[in-house]
């Protein structure tokens, strides 16, 4: 990373603000990471601790960071309007989120069995076994991630810009909402193949996929509640 110079620190900040901004929206620090620390910003930046400090606490006040004293600071959205909807949505009720989740990925998974490109396919292949590996692990926290990156694909496959960021800032909303469902430990009753999802969207099958993607959000738990991960 090259080191930022400026002799005005309000603009120094902007432009460290800025850099931080690019590495998250990037996925160069994905949602639920820790960034470096701030001597490590300090080294990389080429600039001040306060400057560093200052623009962390910008971004932390936009929703894109947080930070956890005696943990160090994560990664809880990709953009700002990610953060706002985190913030907006994170009492919203859980079958409220069941509902837009269902809406967005059936929606998705329909337009991606008609446009997923060979090289759509092998990602949602490649994510698809990445699942399946967590979950004999049986790490719960690596799990939702896959999971979400596994969904984020499907979205991603439909070629629809608005729809990838629509689903995108509501990530953090969602990633919590897996997690809530899943647990701090993975359950067998609660598994769910989602083989049908990637072969429906590989052989075209418009309404199997969305038919399999609408179905994930409303799976009961045992506790009978709505939705768990899927």
């Amino acid at each position: 990373m090259a080191a930022l110079r400026s002799p005005r620190r309000s603009v120094l900040a902007d432009q460290v603000i800025a850099e931080l901004r690019r590495q998250i929206s990037s996925g160069e620090w994905p949602v639920g990471s820790r960034i470096p620390t701030e001597p490590e910003l300090v080294e990389q930046l080429g600039v001040a601790r306060n400057t560093v400090r200052e623009a962390v606490r910008a971004l932390a006040h936009n929703g894109l960071l947080d930070i956890r004293q005696g943990s160090g600071t994560y990664v809880v959205a990709t953009s700002e309007l990610a953060g706002v909807m985190h913030r907006r949505f994170a009492d919203a009720e859980h079958r409220h989120i069941a509902e837009v989740r269902s809406t967005l990925e059936s929606s998705a998974a329909r337009l991606a069995a008609v446009r997923r490109t060979e090289r759509d396919l092998e990602q949602l292949e490649e994510l698809l076994a990445r699942r399946e590996e967590t979950w004999r692990t049986r790490d719960a926290e690596a799990f939702v991630a896959a999971d979400v990156n596994l969904h984020l694909a499907v979205v991603a496959a439909s070629h629809n810009e608005v729809l990838l960021g629509l689903y995108a800032d509501l990530g953090a909303v969602l990633r919590a909402f897996l997690r809530q469902d899943v647990g701090r430990e993975l359950r067998a009753e609660s598994y769910m193949d989602h083989h049908l999802l990637v072969d429906a969207i590989r052989a075209g099958d418009a309404e199997m996929a969305a038919t399999e993607a609408a179905s994930y959000a409303f799976k009961c738990r045992p506790e009978h509640t709505p939705a768990h991960s899927g």
